[in-house]
């Protein structure tokens, strides 16, 4: 059997651990993506309810509410921009009907986007927020939690 030089070997380690490292970081957003669909103690999955709020709540938008959603998720990037649309407007939807509103409007959008925003993101929320002089202020409490 001919020698293989070492060169060669270090490039298939190399392209084994690539491989290994592609695969686990798959792995584990096909994970995340597995526990929303499992169902809670309601027997409802995290998913389910998402699609009920957009359901319940889809009369009420309105075409500057529809405008201001659009704003928020833009700085969200292109590939994940639909399921972040999806989510925020399931919580803005939740807020707008238990809080009885006809229709949705700019104050129920802000509070459902901070509600629907995870606490380790609040940073760049508020810098968000800030820099398209969206008020926010009747909802500090919310960045409180």
């Amino acid at each position: 059997m001919p020698h293989i030089p070492d060169w060669f070997m270090y490039f298939i380690v190399f392209w084994a651990f690539v491989m290994v490292g592609s695969m686990a970081v798959g792995g584990f957003f096909m994970f995340r993506k597995f526990l929303k669909v499992l169902p809670k103690r309601d027997g409802k999955s995290k998913l389910d309810w998402q699609n009920y709020w957009v359901e319940r709540s889809r009369d009420m938008w309105t075409d500057d509410s529809k405008e201001l959603l659009d704003e928020l998720v833009s700085p969200v990037p292109g590939p994940f921009r639909d399921i972040a649309r999806h989510s925020i407007a399931a919580r803005i939807g939740q807020v707008a009907v238990e809080s009885g509103a006809s229709e949705v409007t700019r104050s129920h959008c802000i509070e459902g986007y901070i509600r629907a925003t995870p606490k380790r993101d609040y940073r760049s929320l508020v810098t968000f927020l800030d820099k398209r002089g969206i008020d926010y202020s009747a909802y500090t409490h919310l960045l409180n939690r």
